[in-house]
């Protein structure tokens, strides 16, 4: 089986987000399977010049965008014995994000096409094209149009991932010209999207089959609730559609190996996790203490719970609770965090930074995961959380719902804490339960021990998309 994945990110040559990881780990995982797996990229400014220096250059050639012809180069580099491809155009790529430009359809169409058009240049015809977000949403599109006729891609199948429905890559109709579309896909059963073109409709109507990265999201998303607008033609697919719970590299978060972590240890050892405690909190200047030290390690944005964050953020800190954050995101948010710091400087470090020593260090210290989300498609967070030994405290939604089991005092089970009813309130009722529970030290510590002897690493995963490439090539 030949497998080409392609997206806009991967680790660790660029990520931004859980996208990266996904793309980082999961083809290493499918390889040790024995499948022939490949990953295809844009190349980017900020790639590190230690990767770009090892590429190999395969293929220069243009492509035609609307009226023009746009250069392409393809390079290659292999890593670990995994081979990475990288697309190369200056014009759209050599920028300073990669995200958030008006002509970000361009650039993201021009990608599409190119990994389509480079693979007759490759020792390498894909069996499957695995897709991943609206940024390669069109080369499923693309392969059901302008190329089903060509020998070469006639037999070519494409899986679309969705990690999170809320991005859809929505542009002008002008993009359809540009990427020599035909105007008759411009309808309600094609790519017409509220009189837009949306890349991401075009994943799920052409791909041949459709996944998302839990199976309680893949079912939210059939409803208006979570469905994005999208819900009818998801419905209309359901039977093309599943749900794979993602995992995590358990090479990379590993206690027991991690070079960013204070000390090293494991669930026999769980003494040692108290002294990377002791550390973060006088390296993050916070008064060191054994009160329960809460962690946030997140994009700042709504979607991760914050607005309930806010309601009880006064009513929390007035509990014996400490409370770290690390990211980045909206505005509002950042500033909630920095003005908090001056009212309660010996509780809570803010970290308005992305910082992947940083987010290790707090994993490996902190004794909860606070992970509230509006929704989650499925969340890497509470997976790492739980390799550390860290206790999520997560709302019951999508990939939460289906990796955090919560706690049972009369049995002694459970992974977490958990609540349904999407409420400041309840949030900082559970809050309150966990810390009852971490009272109980001997309770407290069997729960560590089974958080970290969980297997979220992509394992059953990897058998799960092996078992779905199977079918398609059968």
């Amino acid at each position: 089986m030949r497998i080409l994945f392609a997206a806009a990110e991967a680790a660790p040559f660029i990520k931004t987000g859980g996208l990266g990881d996904v793309i980082g780990s999961l083809p290493k995982e499918l390889k040790n399977l024995g499948l022939d797996v490949r990953v295809i990229l844009p190349k980017y400014k900020n790639i590190p010049e230690i990767y770009k220096q090892s590429t190999t250059l395969i293929k220069r050639f243009s492509i035609p965008m609307g009226t023009t012809n746009q250069f392409c180069g393809v390079e290659l580099i292999e890593i670990n014995a995994l081979k990475i491809y990288f697309i190369d155009n200056e014009i759209y790529f050599n920028r300073s994000d990669l995200y958030g430009y008006c002509d970000d359809g361009e650039r993201f169409g021009f990608f599409c096409k190119a990994v389509l058009e480079c693979l007759i240049y490759l020792d390498f015809q894909p069996d499957v094209i695995h897709c991943h977000d609206w940024h390669t949403a069109m080369i499923s599109v693309l392969l059901k149009t302008q190329y089903r006729y060509h020998p070469f891609y006639k037999n070519i199948k494409s899986i679309f991932t969705i990690h999170n429905l809320q991005y859809q890559g929505i542009f002008s109709k002008d993009i359809l010209s540009l990427l020599g579309l035909k105007n008759d896909l411009f309808t309600i059963d094609g790519l017409e999207f509220y009189n837009q073109v949306n890349f991401i409709k075009g994943g799920i109507a052409f791909s041949d089959l459709i996944t998302t990265v839990s199976k309680t999201y893949a079912s939210e998303i059939q409803t208006p609730q979570y469905g994005e607008k999208l819900e009818g033609l998801l419905l209309k697919r359901k039977s093309f559609l599943f749900g794979i719970v993602n995992g995590i590299d358990y090479e990379v978060f590993n206690p027991k190996t991690d070079c960013h972590i204070f000390q090293h240890y494991n669930e026999m050892t769980l003494r040692i996790k108290g002294v990377n405690k002791t550390r973060l909190q006088k390296h993050l200047s916070l008064k060191e203490s054994g009160m329960p030290l809460i962690a946030i390690v997140s994009r700042l944005v709504k979607q991760k719970g914050l607005d309930l964050v806010e309601e009880i953020l006064d009513e929390l800190l007035e509990e014996e609770v400490q409370l770290v954050v690390l990211g980045t995101g909206e505005e509002k948010y950042e500033n909630l965090f920095k003005l908090v710091v001056k009212k309660y400087p010996s509780k809570i470090s803010a970290n308005i930074l992305f910082d992947t020593k940083l987010a290790n260090r707090i994993y490996a210290g902190s004794d909860f995961f606070l992970m509230p989300s509006l929704f989650e498609p499925c969340g890497l967070g509470q997976l790492i959380a739980l390799r550390y030994g860290t206790i999520p405290i997560v709302r019951n939604t999508g990939g939460l719902k289906d990796t955090i089991r919560s706690f049972n005092e009369i049995s002694g089970k459970g992974n977490g804490f958990t609540f349904d009813k999407y409420s400041g309130s309840d949030l900082l009722f559970t809050i309150k339960k966990a810390m009852h529970i971490f009272n109980n030290k001997p309770v407290f510590e069997n729960m560590i021990k089974q958080a970290m002897l969980e297997d979220f690493s992509w394992n059953r995963s990897a058998l799960d998309y092996n078992k779905l490439y199977e079918n398609l090539s059968a």
